[in-house]
């Protein structure tokens, strides 16, 4: 074990990161060299268009690792898909797979005893095996509908023995088809956002503004015949930092904000008497309950504002929408 680490080490171990990169990049450059000399990828593709079930995803060791992440990336940018343990599947796990699903099955050596065990009961049932191998004449690669090939030159272990470019080809084939998919699936970054509802983006997509605005009871307003005075307790209750100014509708003509009052005792005037429709803002900004929270977001950025009304379509009241509101829904 190293008890210290000097600059020779430090650059040798540079050196080694360096050619392990330089191997697996070399490796990936060669797996799109050859992805056109067959028709194997399209028939992949073509394969798991059709499929009207699930894309079910099977490998053992390292290969199961890569499986597993495959099955995550077409399951989140739309193809249904599942990893299946392949010694669980001889114990009854088989059961997930259905007539209507195809099976990509995944073993560098293409000898894998437990997908070997597998992939005769599988056909069977008359589901399609793509394989991923790098032995064409594999036993994997020989009873699959269409095989694509992972071979590589050399891992990039030293001793070129522990999965490393392999595995990284591997995964690499498996995000080309997964994006190739997207694509020809027509998928948007609305429907990532639905099979994403956690994720930034999933939250920027699915939240209007009626998920985040204060509503009824909670929204500021006066009529424009109120005294400035009377806004401003309306301000201080609801606690928005503003009011909207409303006629006898329930139609927003007005607002009046926290800066307003600023403003106005910085210019040292006498508000005492005033009446808020003479020094409230005309036409205030406004949005709808159904628009998506961050349309309400970019408004308020281009217009350097921190809260805005929210109305019907109608023109009524229905909401008001405060920046921290936003923010604590992630929007921001």
């Amino acid at each position: 074990m190293l008890t210290s680490f000097d600059a020779t080490q430090a650059e040798r171990a540079l050196a080694l990161a360096r050619e392990a990169l330089d191997v697996e990049a070399d490796a990936l450059a060669k797996l799109r060299d050859r992805l056109g000399n067959d028709d194997s990828f399209p028939g992949a593709i073509a394969l798991m268009l059709g499929c009207r079930g699930r894309v079910v995803v099977s490998g053992i060791g390292k290969s199961g690792h890569i499986a597993r992440k495959i099955a995550a990336t077409l399951a989140s940018t739309g193809t249904p898909a599942l990893f299946l343990h392949p010694a669980e599947a001889a114990h009854g796990d088989l059961g997930m797979v259905t007539p209507q699903d195809v099976v990509i099955a995944i073993s560098y050596s293409g000898e894998s005893d437990e997908l070997a065990v597998v992939i005769p009961a599988v056909k069977r049932m008359g589901v399609p095996v793509i394989a991923m191998t790098g032995k064409p004449q594999s036993r994997l690669a020989l009873v699959a509908d269409v095989h694509l090939d992972i071979s590589v030159e050399k891992e990039a272990c030293p001793l070129n023995l522990a999965p490393t470019t392999s595995t990284t080809v591997t995964l690499a084939l498996g995000d080309a088809l997964a994006v190739a998919l997207l694509e020809l699936r027509g998928f948007k970054p609305d429907d990532f956002a639905r099979s994403h509802p956690g994720g930034a983006l999933g939250r920027r997509l699915l939240t209007h503004v009626r998920d985040v605005m204060r509503s009824g009871a909670a929204v500021p307003s006066v009529t424009p015949d109120a005294l400035l005075v009377d806004a401003l307790l309306e301000i201080s209750q609801k606690g928005m930092g503003m009011t909207a100014i409303v006629d006898d509708a329930g139609r927003p003509v007005g607002v009046f904000t926290d800066g307003d009052l600023r403003r106005l005792i910085a210019n040292g005037q006498d508000f005492s008497r005033v009446v808020i429709r003479d020094v409230m803002h005309h036409d205030p900004r406004r949005v709808h309950p159904e628009q998506l929270a961050v349309d309400a977001v970019a408004v308020m950025e281009e217009f350097r504002i921190n809260q805005m009304l929210v109305v019907d379509a109608n023109d009524r009241l229905v909401g008001a929408l405060h920046i921290h509101d936003l923010t604590r829904a992630k929007v921001i």
